[in-house]
C-alpha cells in the first residue's frame, strides 16, 4: 500500500485530535496580545482597502475565524480537516467553514479582501510551498492583505527547516525565503514582526509574522 500524501497525512492527524486540539487552543487568543494587535491592524488595513471577504486558511476549530468577524470582517474558515470544520460549525454556526487544501481552492480569482495563514503553512513540504503562495496570490483581490504566521530558522541563509510537531510533520522557514517567494507572485512585504520564545515555551523558535499586499491596480 502506498504511503499517504502529506496532505492526507496531516488532515488524518488532525482528525484524530480535533477534539483535544479545539479544547487547547479556543481560548488561546486572551493570552497574546501582540497577535491580537497584529490581527486588529490586518482587519484594519482590509477595512481601509474596501472591506473584501477574509479567508482563515487552516482554521483549526474556528476560534480566530470568530475573532476576524469581532474585528469586522467578513470573514470564513478553511481547513483540510473535516473534522477541525465540524467542530468550527458547532461553536460558530453563524460563520461559513469549507474543508479544502490551501494549495486548492474553491474559490474565483482576485476575490478576497485578504488572507490569514496561521502556522498553517508549517506542514506543507517545503517542495509544495511556492504551489501554495502563487494560488494565495490567484485568490487576492489587487491591493489585498496577507498575514503569514510561522515558524523562523536560526540561520536566515536556511530556506527551511523540518522540526518535531506533536501532530503532523511540519518546517520552520527563513522569513526572507517566504518574502522572496511572495514577491514573485506579486504580493509584497509590508511588515514583520518577531516574538522571541519565553523560557516556558516548549519550542524555543523565533516567531515571525509577515504582512504582504498584493500589488494594488493600476
Amino acid at each position: 500500500m502506498a504511503a499517504p500524501d502529506a496532505l492526507t497525512a496531516t488532515r488524518e492527524a488532525y482528525d484524530a485530535v480535533a477534539g483535544t486540539y479545539a479544547d487547547m487552543f479556543r481560548e488561546s487568543l486572551r493570552e497574546e496580545p501582540v497577535e491580537r494587535a497584529l490581527l486588529a491592524a490586518f482587519a484594519e488595513t482590509v477595512r481601509a482597502d474596501g472591506g473584501g471577504p477574509v479567508a482563515d486558511l487552516g482554521c483549526g476549530p474556528g476560534h480566530v475565524t470568530a475573532h476576524l468577524r469581532d474585528l469586522g470582517l467578513r470573514a470564513f474558515g478553511v481547513d483540510a480537516s473535516p473534522e477541525m470544520i465540524e467542530l468550527a460549525r458547532r461553536d460558530h454556526p453563524d460563520l461559513r467553514f469549507d474543508v479544502a487544501s490551501m494549495a486548492a481552492l474553491d474559490l474565483p480569482g482576485g476575490t478576497l479582501g485578504g488572507i490569514l495563514s496561521r502556522w498553517s503553512i508549517i506542514h506543507t513540504p517545503p517542495a509544495e510551498v511556492p504551489a501554495v503562495l502563487a494560488e494565495f496570490a490567484r485568490v487576492l483581490a489587487p491591493g489585498g492583505r496577507l498575514t503569514l504566521s510561522f515558524w523562523a530558522t536560526e540561520d536566515p541563509s536556511v530556506p527551511s527547516r523540518p522540526f518535531d510537531h506533536a501532530v503532523a510533520p511540519a518546517h520552520r522557514w527563513s522569513p526572507d525565503r517566504l518574502a522572496g517567494l511572495l514577491r514573485e507572485h506579486g504580493v509584497h512585504e509590508t511588515s514583520r514582526t518577531y516574538q522571541e520564545p519565553l523560557p516556558t515555551d516548549r519550542r524555543q523558535f523565533r516567531t515571525v509574522h509577515l504582512l504582504a499586499r498584493r500589488t494594488p491596480a493600476p
